[in-house]
């Protein structure tokens, strides 16, 4: 790896783009620093840290690298882009218009997708900051200053800018650096969170030395768990395909047997980010109403229940087959096959070779869903036994881990992928 990146440090035009990336991420780490006006963040880093537990607000101050507890400019991260960018996936397959829109417009028909994206995008920013001022000015984090009209127009303006700028560097990390500029930038956001838990859990230690072994078992747990994702997010499943030979003038062509490759996580994190955020909605519900915190069914729905957790766990099955069956319609594939004369061995070409890709979907993605399930819920539960495991926030690890692992693969990935262009050695080595 070492080898790799100084392979492609020597590489003028990688060179720019890794220095472009780097540009924009300490633009990023920069724009966090600065605060909102009109808001004592004092008090509002220290009611995140008290009150937020599990809730939704707390895994956006996760995604965010800590900027929503206090409320800087970029407070909302890109959270609003890819809630929007999720609902035109929703959408495109749920309405007719934007599914041809995609298929048939080409090139100006992903323009056209891509810029209603970034409307709603923007529509989203200011809904969410709108409802995090009136949590703001509800909680009395407000200077007495701030009275009229224009504090919440400045506040909750700021937060669109913040993010429709974020929109942006990503978009423009994603043409001009390395990787996927969103990814980057939520990577950059959960890292930056790292060495302020790895000094909660030193300070942990110092203050109580008889908990270091609990602390050595959540770093062995991480280990272990990076290297499942690691495996989990390479293996696939190879469905062997054979075209038939065929004679065109006095050429021969097919004959060659290839592969069909199905990964075993192809929905990556997304089930975990939708399941957690509907699992998180009754805490959620209570920061706003806290005269609810008492109603049964709040009680019952506490982030550190029993009933939380199987609904978290439910909720990430769900969601791993939904976007399975999104992202990969054997249906199509199989006519794909049979219109380039290809064929999987054993199975006849059209139904019976869709339902074959179908039954492998289905294993495979229980599988990869019961991954996911397990690296979500394992922290959760070691909360639940260990108050010092609960005090460490250990509870959002699962989720941060999957992301960063998984950007990092990827954008080494795409940069190997570049020298391999350029005939350098790197990891295929």
């Amino acid at each position: 790896m070492i080898a790799t990146l100084r392979n492609a440090w020597r590489v003028d035009d990688i060179r720019k783009k890794l220095l472009f990336m780097l540009f924009m991420v300490l633009i990023f780490r920069l724009g966090n620093s600065v605060t909102v006006p009109f808001v004592n963040t004092e008090l509002l880093t220290g009611f995140f840290r008290q009150e937020m537990g599990n809730t939704i607000l707390a895994l956006i101050n996760t995604m965010s690298g800590s900027a929503l507890e206090r409320a800087s400019i970029f407070a909302l991260s890109i959270q609003p882009y890819i809630n929007a960018s999720i609902i035109m996936q929703l959408l495109t397959i749920a309405i007719p218009a934007f599914e041809r829109m995609r298929k048939e417009g080409g090139e100006e028909g992903k323009k056209k997708i891509e810029k209603i994206t970034r409307y709603s995008t923007i529509g989203i920013a200011a809904l969410q900051g709108y409802a995090y001022y009136l949590l703001i000015n509800r909680e009395g984090f407000l200077d007495p200053t701030a009275t009229g009209i224009w504090p919440p127009i400045v506040i909750v303006a700021t937060f669109m800018t913040g993010s429709a700028i974020l929109m942006w560097m990503g978009e423009q990390i994603t043409e001009f650096g390395i990787g996927n500029g969103i990814s980057v930038i939520l990577f950059v956001s959960i890292v930056a969170r790292f060495p302020v838990e790895l000094w909660s859990m030193i300070s942990g230690v110092i203050a109580a030395p008889s908990t270091w072994w609990i602390y050595t078992l959540m770093l062995l747990g991480a280990l272990a768990i990076i290297v499942l994702i690691v495996i989990v997010n390479n293996a696939e499943r190879r469905i062997p395909v054979q075209y038939s030979k065929r004679v065109v003038g006095r050429k021969m062509y097919g004959g060659q047997s290839t592969h069909l490759p199905m990964k075993v996580n192809m929905s990556g994190v997304l089930p975990i980010i939708f399941a957690q955020s509907i699992a998180s909605i009754p805490a959620t519900i209570v920061v706003f109403m806290p005269r609810w915190s008492d109603s049964w069914l709040m009680r019952a729905l506490d982030p550190s229940s029993i009933a939380y957790m199987v609904i978290y766990f439910l909720l990430i099955i769900f969601f791993s087959y939904f976007y399975s069956t999104v992202q990969f319609n054997p249906i199509e594939i199989a006519n794909n096959l049979k219109k380039n004369g290809g064929f999987i061995p054993g199975f006849r070409a059209g139904k019976p070779t869709s339902e074959f890709i179908q039954k492998v979907l289905t294993k495979i993605t229980l599988f990869g869903a019961l991954y996911l399930a397990i690296i979500a819920i394992t922290p959760i539960l070691v909360s639940f036994f260990s108050e010092t495991a609960r005090m460490s926030g250990i509870a959002m690890g699962g989720t941060s881990i999957i992301i960063v692992v998984s950007v990092a693969l990827e954008t080494i990935k795409q940069l190997e992928s570049q020298l391999l262009m350029r005939h350098y050695k790197g990891f295929l080595e």
